[in-house]
């Protein structure tokens, strides 16, 4: 035997020994499934390390149902294994891959599992590690016999890619008439196709996976129908028809104890409900709360559906009657292949003559009013290509849709998905695009051989290699970029690698865990492509990295791809691109939805404009007194721990240091500069002397259960004090109404588990910033509790508790005198010489630290004081971790789009209609593909000038002119103003003859960027013969200004 046994004198000689004694000794090498590999989850349980970030989207109910799916997807090209990879790191019970082929080198081109010494064996054996390797819950085996009956009966779900349409019609079938879900994908050069049939009757629980929407109501009218007024604070987000139940309405008591009632939207803060006329008064309070209903779907068998146009999905502003051309197209594709036994040849017209020609034939009956035949010949010419992105795009909805039939969450496909790309091609179709026996003859196929050297030639720079980062360093190595002599990609991520990575970062494996992002990242894609060229930094892309990442460093990049999971490192990256002009690729998730981005310098808008803006900064005197959300009690929980562990630690650490820290704090205000200094005394100062530092594990104790005291009894006392619940405003409404909770104090009771968790974590978190060793034993920690002394309280009448931040930022005193004590206090040389403190950074997935314990305990005895439904540990830990949900599909769906964009910008595409701005939904099926928005344009005029629009990033060409010189050159144009003088702040740098200036200055000066001491002002000419009279001074121009007029 040599090597692994293949080839004629291999496992075949020694199999024909004997054709019952090896069957019996080596059972499994008879077997066409493989190597099963068993289920590692060893229990009923769900990993919430390795599942994290995909329960916040799909939750705990639709991962058990997905726990015991088994499912099988044929086909392992390309788009197979895209489909694979997705449906085991969803956590499905099993998945069988089953392909009969073996590898070709155009496989390589979008199989990321195959290597060049696969090349010759089968597809479905040689990705089987590297599947397995994904997700050591799920149980994966390969087949690599024939699809039959026997086998398909076994699944709940069955994967159709790279199918006849004669397999898909007999499969499909049998799918239907045994309640098996089907789906069937395929993809041919830069188009895709995707149909699911789940059968009859089938119930999806939740149809967009977003959270019940629950409003507080402000008024009930007593009428038919009931009007429900909610309070302002935020919009209620029902739709007509949505049910939602009421609770804690007071006076109005019926409806607590009705079932969901129907509402009719009449705006976005008000409904109406049922006939409220015959129920008590309202008075006041309330929450209303939508209540999810099932839905039952039914669908149309796949030899049905063929012939019914309504179950079409469109995708693309641009393209809205395509999708139905493109239905007849893969139907005639499949003849022609049928006929022929081949597919069409690459830009061959005669091949797309006869499939156009079928086309015509099938519109005979489907009777379309307008055939694209453009894009039916586009179709015919690229269909023997086999592309990265247009699989992860076509293979992430599948994926997503198998998780769909698993679960029931989510609206599947209804039933028909086409989505094509076909503005990725050049404008010549001259393209060389013989196979040569390359990795990359499946892209040269439908680009040419010229298009893959301008692509391994491609310098680019990769910001964050998480998600997004993975997916896109999946696709840059199967499409070569930078793979060439002169190629280059450069990856840089600050980041380690967590458990909780491994279910959507999929070049990362368990064993990767506290390495570095960008390093793993890279030596992985090197193994997909040994030709690729890539280096990796752990750089934070900040000002402080501008060093690093230069005006040099820009000019030598092609283009940059932002893979961040910020708004402000977008935006930052984005200024350095518009300042150097380099195209940037964005893209982002948030669960299910995703958006992709491509800025292109003078012909997009940049990412910065584009962005929305979402203010939803809660008020800090609804945190401090009035939260009526258990998001406004887990912010200030999230509040209280990093004030009292790491703000004040940090604040004494810099003032034993730091001998000017005290005059630095003063600097900053009353109020806090006496939170600070405030702080600072009483952590330094021991409690017999009247501060809080403590010396040994009991004073912890003893410290936390006086905090309980104080933050659940005394403080809500307090409050009352100065607002008793029956308290009525100036206009005579009550005070606690709306979106104002009554609050109610707590009693210490260390029976109770929240209250010990409280005082658990919290004594083992103070004695962690002195370096005082707790404990977790609450019968012990009890004990200590019994001899705490508890000091009395009594309500102040001189407090006054603010109601709106106005009234907090307007009531700011002069604490003069504290404030000089505290000076006086701090200034003892005896503080000066303490121990430093350790302050605790908030760390969300280590469940063993107390963080999460302080949270979830500090945040529900906040919620149990204002009669808020409490948070488990799973959702308080995504509210104060503030952790984005996230799931593999849409992650690769979003990489799959960014790299269609990719092709463009290499070719370097110049019509704005080529470029595609993406928002998807694939909880919804919802796919916007629209031209992106130009940049913005500003109007100049005057009275006797003529008004003239110009682009605002016109700024971008003149940032970064070497020359004034350069710049009057590139201007010098009939369609833009002459300038007449140029100035850096207040230094004039050009400037014409100055009678020429006072007789055309007469228009309005319009600056596009703003005023800052280091731009350039140019300010226009308005006469007809353009040149200035004066030779520029040539110096650098950096950040110019432009005020323009035309003539």
């Amino acid at each position: 035997m040599h090597g692994d046994g293949g080839g004629e004198g291999g496992l075949t000689g020694l199999l024909s020994l004997s054709s019952r004694f090896w069957p019996a000794v080596f059972p499994q090498l008879f077997n066409p499934v493989l190597w099963s590999k068993p289920n590692m989850s060893g229990s009923e349980g769900i990993d919430e390390g390795f599942y994290s970030r995909q329960l916040y989207v799909l939750g705990h109910e639709a991962m058990h149902r997905m726990g015991s799916a088994s499912v099988l997807i044929a086909g392992m090209k390309g788009l197979g294994v895209e489909t694979a990879k997705n449906v085991i790191l969803s956590g499905v019970k099993s998945v069988t891959v089953q392909d009969q082929g073996v590898a070709t080198w155009s496989d390589l081109s979008s199989q990321f599992f195959l290597k060049e010494s696969h090349v010759g064996q089968n597809r479905a054996l040689s990705s089987l590690q590297q599947l397995i390797a994904l997700n050591p819950h799920v149980h994966v085996s390969a087949h690599t016999g024939p699809l039959n009956k026997d086998l398909i009966l076994q699944f709940e779900v069955v994967v159709l890619t790279d199918s006849s349409l004669d397999d898909q019609k007999q499969f499909g079938e049998l799918c239907h008439s045994h309640g098996i879900k089907l789906i069937i994908a395929d993809t041919k050069g830069l188009c895709g196709q995707l149909f699911c049939d789940f059968g009859e009757k089938f119930e999806v629980l939740d149809q967009d996976g977003e959270a019940p929407a629950s409003v507080m109501i402000q008024h009930i009218s007593k009428d038919n129908p009931g009007v429900v007024i909610c309070t302002d604070d935020r919009k209620h987000g029902l739709t007509d028809g949505a049910k939602v139940v009421f609770s804690e309405v007071q006076g109005m008591t019926e409806l607590n104890n009705l079932k969901p009632v129907e509402v009719k939207v009449g705006g976005p803060y008000f409904f109406s409900i049922c006939d409220t006329s015959a129920f008590s008064e309202y008075e006041r309070g309330g929450v209303a709360t939508e209540v999810k209903q099932p839905v039952t779907l039914n669908f149309k068998p796949l030899h049905e559906a063929l012939n019914d146009h309504e179950l079409l999905i469109w995708t693309d502003f641009g393209k809205i009657s395509r999708h139905q051309t493109l239905h007849l197209a893969f139907q005639a594709l499949h003849e022609f292949v049928k006929k022929e036994q081949r597919l069409p040849r690459s830009w061959c017209q005669s091949d797309a003559d006869s499939l156009l020609a079928i086309v015509r034939e099938l519109n005979a009956a489907a009777q379309l009013e307008q055939l694209d035949e453009a894009a039916v010949r586009n179709l015919s010419c690229t269909a023997r290509g086999d592309l990265a992105p247009m699989n992860a795009f076509i293979g992430s909805v599948a994926a997503q849709e198998v998780i769909k039939a698993c679960s029931g969450k989510f609206t599947p496909l209804q039933q028909w998905l086409y989505f094509d790309a076909f503005e990725c091609l050049p404008e010549g179709k001259d393209q060389q695009t013989e196979s040569k026996g390359t990795r990359y003859d499946g892209q040269v196929a439908v680009f040419g051989s010229a298009f893959q050297e301008k692509l391994e030639r491609q310098k680019y720079f990769l910001v964050g290699a998480g998600a997004i980062g993975c997916e896109l360093l999946k696709n840059f190595a199967l499409i070569g970029l930078g793979a060439g002599e002169e190629g280059l990609v450069t990856v840089t991520d600050m980041d380690f690698i967590e458990k909780s990575n491994l279910n959507r970062q999929f070049l990362f494996r368990s064993q990767d865990i506290k390495k570095s992002k960008s390093a793993v990242a890279a030596k992985a894609v090197q193994e997909m492509n040994p030709k690729m060229k890539i280096t990796a930094h752990q750089n934070r892309l900040d000002p402080d990295s501008e060093g690093v990442y230069d005006y040099n460093f820009f000019m030598g990049l092609d283009g940059v791809a932002a893979a961040l999971d910020n708004v402000e490192a977008r935006v930052y990256l984005d200024k350095r691109c518009v300042r150097h002009r380099r195209p940037m690729l964005e893209g982002g998730t948030l669960g299910s939805k995703g958006h992709t981005l491509a800025v292109v310098p003078h012909l997009t808008e940049s990412y910065g404009p584009a962005k929305s803006s979402a203010g939803n900064d809660i008020p800090l005197c609804t945190l401090k007194n009035f939260p009526h959300r258990i998001e406004h009690t887990l912010q200030w929980a999230r509040d209280q721990f990093e004030g009292l562990f790491k703000n004040a630690p940090e604040n004494v650490n810099s003032y034993l240091r730091d001998s000017v820290f005290v005059t630095r704090t003063l600097e900053q205000g009353d109020a806090e500069a006496l939170e600070i200094l405030g702080g600072v005394w009483s952590s330094l100062v021991d409690v017999e002397a009247g501060g809080q530092r403590p010396q040994s594990w009991e004073d912890c104790v003893s410290w936390a259960r006086c905090k309980w005291e104080t933050l659940y009894n005394n403080d809500i006392r307090q409050l009352l004090h100065c607002f008793p619940p029956e308290e009525v405003t100036a206009s005579g409404l009550p005070f606690w109404s709306g979106s104002k909770r009554c609050p109610h104090p707590l009693t210490f009771d260390p029976s109770k588990t929240t209250h010990m968790d409280y005082v658990v974590a919290a004594a083992n978190l103070y004695g962690q910033i002195y370096g005082i060793e707790g404990t977790k034993e609450h019968a012990s920690i009890r004990k200590t509790l019994e001899g705490v002394r508890v000091p009395a309280f009594t309500p102040k009448s001189s407090v006054k508790i603010h109601v709106t931040d106005q009234e907090m930022e307007e009531d700011k005193k002069n604490d003069s005198a504290q404030l000089e004590e505290l000076k006086g206090k701090l200034a003892s040389s005896s503080l000066r010489g303490s121990a430093p403190m350790f302050p605790i950074d908030f760390e969300k997935d280590d469940d063993t630290n107390f963080h999460m314990d302080y949270i979830v305990a500090a945040s529900n005895l906040r919620a149990e004081n204002y009669d808020i439904p409490a948070a488990d540990r799973h959702q308080s830990k995504r509210i104060a971790g503030r952790i984005i949900p996230a799931i593999a599909t849409t992650t690769a769906a979003v990489a799959g789009l960014m790299c269609l964009e990719l092709y463009k910008l290499v070719q370097g595409h110049r019509e704005i209609r080529s470029y595609r701005s993406a928002y998807i939904n694939l909880a919804v099926q919802y796919f916007v593909m629209s031209q992106p928005s130009r940049p913005q344009h500003f109007e100049v005029s005057s009275s006797s000038l003529k008004p003239r629009s110009f682009l605002g990033q016109l700024r971008l060409s003149l940032q970064l002119w070497r020359s004034e010189h350069a710049f009057f050159h590139r201007y010098k144009d009939p369609c833009v103003p002459a300038v007449v003088a140029c100035k850096l702040g207040c230094v004039c740098t050009y400037l014409c003859h100055f009678s020429r200036l006072l007789k055309f200055f007469s228009g309005i000066i319009t600056t596009f960027i703003g005023a800052s001491a280091e731009n350039y002002t140019a300010i226009p000419n308005g006469l007809t013969d353009r040149a200035p009279d004066v030779s520029p001074a040539r110096r650098c121009m950096h950040g110019l200004n432009l005020s323009v007029g035309e003539t």
